[in-house]
C-alpha cells in the first residue's frame, strides 16, 4: 500500500511539473499556426515586445505566419512606422514557395501601396532584395527570414539567422516594404489585424502570395 501511494504521489508531481513547464512555456511564446513567437526578443541593445501575430492565408491555405516586434505597442500602420527604436518582422513558412516568385509579390506589394515618390526611393533597396530572393530556389516550410529596421543603419533582411547583403539605408525603402501587410491594399487584411494586436479571424481577402 505504501508502495502503491509514493508511485501516486510521484506521478501527481510528475503531472503538476509538466503543467508547469507548459503554462511557464505559454506565458513566454505566442503560438499562431503551429508557429511559437518568443513574447519578447533582444535587438541589439533594444528588448523588443510582440506587438501581433498572424497567419497569411490564400484561400484556405496557411502560407505563413508572421509576428510582428517593437518597443512600444501600435494599433495602427503609422504608430508602426514612426514607432522609436529598432522593429522587427518575422515570417516562418509553412508551405514552400518559389523564393524569386515571392521576391516579385513583394516588390508588386510595395508599388500597389507605397506613394509614387517613396517607391522610386525604394528602387535601390528592391534590386537588393529581389537579389537576396532570386539567389535561393526557394523558401520551404520551417524556413524564416525577417526584416529588421535598425536606427542608424538601415533595413536589415535576415534569412534563416544570417544577415543577408548590407544594409539598405532609405527610410523609404523599409516603409514600402512594410506597407505589403500594413497598407492600404495589404497582403491580407486579416494578417494586417493581427499583426496591429487586433484578433482577426481569416477573411479569405488576401492578394497573391506576398
Amino acid at each position: 500500500m505504501i508502495r502503491r501511494l509514493f508511485v501516486l504521489a510521484a506521478g501527481v508531481a510528475s503531472l503538476s511539473l509538466s503543467f508547469g513547464a507548459a503554462a511557464q512555456n505559454a506565458a513566454t511564446s505566442t503560438e499562431v499556426g503551429g508557429v511559437k513567437f518568443e513574447n519578447t526578443v533582444q535587438l541589439g541593445n533594444a528588448r523588443l515586445q510582440l506587438n501581433g501575430a498572424g497567419v497569411r492565408y490564400k484561400a484556405i491555405f496557411k502560407v505563413y505566419a508572421a509576428g510582428l516586434y517593437l518597443t512600444a505597442k501600435a494599433t495602427t500602420p503609422e504608430a508602426v512606422l514612426t514607432a522609436p527604436g529598432p522593429r522587427h518582422m518575422k515570417i516562418v513558412m509553412l508551405r514552400e514557395i518559389d523564393a524569386n516568385e515571392l521576391g516579385k509579390l513583394f516588390t508588386k506589394g510595395m508599388e500597389e501601396n507605397a506613394p509614387r515618390e517613396e517607391f522610386s526611393k525604394s528602387i535601390v533597396g528592391i534590386m537588393q532584395m529581389s537579389d537576396i530572393f532570386s539567389s535561393r530556389k526557394s523558401l520551404k516550410a520551417g524556413d524564416w527570414f525577417a526584416v529588421e529596421w535598425i536606427p542608424g543603419t538601415g533595413t536589415v533582411i535576415v534569412v534563416n539567422g544570417v544577415a543577408t547583403g548590407n544594409p539598405i539605408k532609405e527610410p523609404e525603402f523599409y516603409s514600402a516594404l512594410m506597407k505589403i501587410w500594413l497598407g492600404k491594399s495589404p497582403a491580407d487584411s486579416s494578417l494586417k489585424e493581427a499583426l496591429l494586436g487586433k484578433n482577426a479571424a481569416p477573411s479569405g481577402n488576401a492578394r497573391g502570395y506576398n
